[in-house]
């Protein structure tokens, strides 16, 4: 059996407890205490997988656990970080562009990646946006150009045409440095 556990953290009495508190329990028998078999990090690094036994029925079960990221939005509103927002948003710059929904998702992953790497388990809306903008520019550049039109509020035609200069320029920097 899998559950998924965000951000665990020790409760009353050394318990393993969820997000909200609340205590984990054995799926089968519903006891509180259970211990840890094997310990693994997924295939993507950011969770961890655990294979625990419960110390009542001796059943076994696998949980997943990662450290929950929240998202502050210029609002103030807060908010889980989510990758399908990323892909949705991004998906958006991307439409009519030979652009894959897997390569989305491995934006989305380098995105995640990027923020957590900040150290903090809160972030402004703000750092994600920049943390989108460079792996975007390198998948797609009329993508990049859509989303940074949004995120960067172009107002005219210069302030395009000063994006489209600057991705110019970075292209020409690159060829000369692979020469």
């Amino acid at each position: 059996m899998l559950l998924t556990v965000k951000k665990p953290q020790m409760g009353l009495a050394g318990k393993l407890s969820n997000e909200y508190g609340l205590s984990m329990h054995c799926p089968f028998c519903r006891n509180s205490d259970s211990k840890v078999v094997d310990t693994r990090t997924t295939e993507d690094g950011l969770s961890i997988r655990r294979r625990r036994e419960c110390l009542e029925c001796h059943r076994r079960f696998t949980t997943i656990e990662s450290a929950s990221l929240v998202v502050m939005k210029r609002s103030g509103a807060a908010e889980p970080f989510s990758r399908e927002k990323i892909i949705s948003g991004v998906g958006r710059a991307c439409q009519g562009r030979p652009v894959t929904e897997d390569q989305l998702a491995v934006l989305a992953a380098q995105v995640e990646e990027r923020v957590r790497a900040l150290g903090s388990s809160q972030v402004d809306s703000q750092d994600i946006g920049l943390a989108i903008l460079e792996p975007l520019k390198e998948l797609d550049e009329v993508a990049y150009l859509r989303f940074a039109s949004v995120y960067s509020n172009y107002n005219s035609a210069e302030d395009f045409q000063a994006a489209i200069d600057e991705l110019r320029a970075d292209k020409g920097a690159g060829a000369a440095s692979a020469e």
